[in-house]
């Protein structure tokens, strides 16, 4: 049996770097936009490929951790797909691949200056999840991580149902699109689960409370949700709440900001793991903080993951955690 599987999505990430020019652009959350000229060429300074999406992300922290890992998601019959594959094996990970006869991999284009992004992404694939790719047996595990885009959340309830059944431990990172198109079916399953990961703005718009007002916020998840739960916040760091104590702590400083794609799977993915390991939330939070820091200071999702030995890093040792009473 498997320690973890990780659901959900697996993509081809490309990331282009070169000097973009940008604007103001108040409408973007940076504020700023990239602008590329109509009908010319530019000239790139860097390629890079790799692999990403949630479920690959993730599996990458558990292997690198030491637990006996599967990612099952859904490609194309394609050469992405099978470079997916062969990048999880290389990991250590189990690749439980449904394979779609009409749809390629999913796909993403990384625009890269200066350690932000602009993400064109095309979900293909990964968005075609339906019950028939499912192979029930092969998904008993003593831990699933579990996020779905797309139709996939057509996906939610028959997993969930299944993980009640079997005992099956389940950390959730909802993704935007499910948190929009089914927030009444997330919250009615909130009791089903043992982590809930998500960020200050996701945590907001399944409440329906602004973050602003943090301890409302925790009130209401913490009542529907006998689990824990992490709500990041960028720089400003995670606030952790196991219904009976707030935990609050900020981030390891970076050597170098090279791209932030994946910090947010690095950080649930790395919670999990420290639980899976300690059962201890200090501990979760610290590997958790560490696991995203090393992950943004190499391009990619995957290629900074920390691997079991790296946290013991004398940089990673002396981290402050605030804790008080809910």
């Amino acid at each position: 049996m498997k320690d973890i599987i990780c659901i959900g999505s697996a993509t081809r990430d490309n990331f282009l770097e070169l000097d973009f020019n940008t604007i103001n652009w108040p409408k973007t959350p940076l504020k700023k936009a990239i602008v590329l000229p109509f009908g010319e060429k530019l000239e790139v300074k860097k390629i890079f490929s790799t692999i990403g999406g949630n479920s690959a992300n993730a599996s990458v922290t558990f292997s690198r951790q030491g637990f006996k890992t599967a990612c099952f998601a859904k490609v194309g019959n394609d050469l992405s797909g099978k470079e997916l594959r062969t990048r999880l094996e290389k990991e250590k990970v189990d690749p439980i691949l449904a394979i779609s006869k009409n749809e390629p991999t999913a796909y993403s284009v990384l625009l890269l200056k200066n350690g932000e992004r602009t993400i064109l992404g095309y979900h293909g694939a990964s968005n075609t999840f339906v019950k028939n790719d499912i192979k029930w047996n092969s998904l008993r595990a003593k831990w699933w991580y579990l996020s779905l885009a797309g139709d996939s959340i057509k996906l939610f309830k028959p997993l969930m149902a299944f993980a009640r059944k079997n005992k099956i431990k389940v950390a959730f990172n909802p993704s935007g699109y499910h948190l929009k198109h089914g927030r009444k079916q997330i919250l009615s399953s909130l009791k089903d689960l043992a982590f809930l990961v998500l960020n200050a703005g996701e945590a907001a718009a399944l409440t329906g409370i602004s973050f602003n007002r943090e301890r409302q916020v925790f009130q209401k998840l913490d009542k529907l949700t006998p689990g824990i739960v992490a709500v990041t916040d960028g720089p400003r760091g995670v606030t952790v709440s196991d219904g009976k104590y707030i935990y609050k702590a900020g981030i390891f400083k970076e050597k170098k900001l090279a791209d932030r794609t994946g910090a947010g799977d690095a950080f649930g993915s790395g919670f999990v793991a420290g639980l899976m390991r300690k059962n201890d939330i200090k501990y979760a939070i610290r590997l958790a903080t560490a696991n995203a820091t090393a992950v943004v200071e190499k391009i990619g999702a995957t290629e900074g993951i920390l691997i079991k030995n790296d946290f013991n890093a004398p940089r990673f040792k002396n981290f402050k955690i605030r804790v008080k009473k809910l």
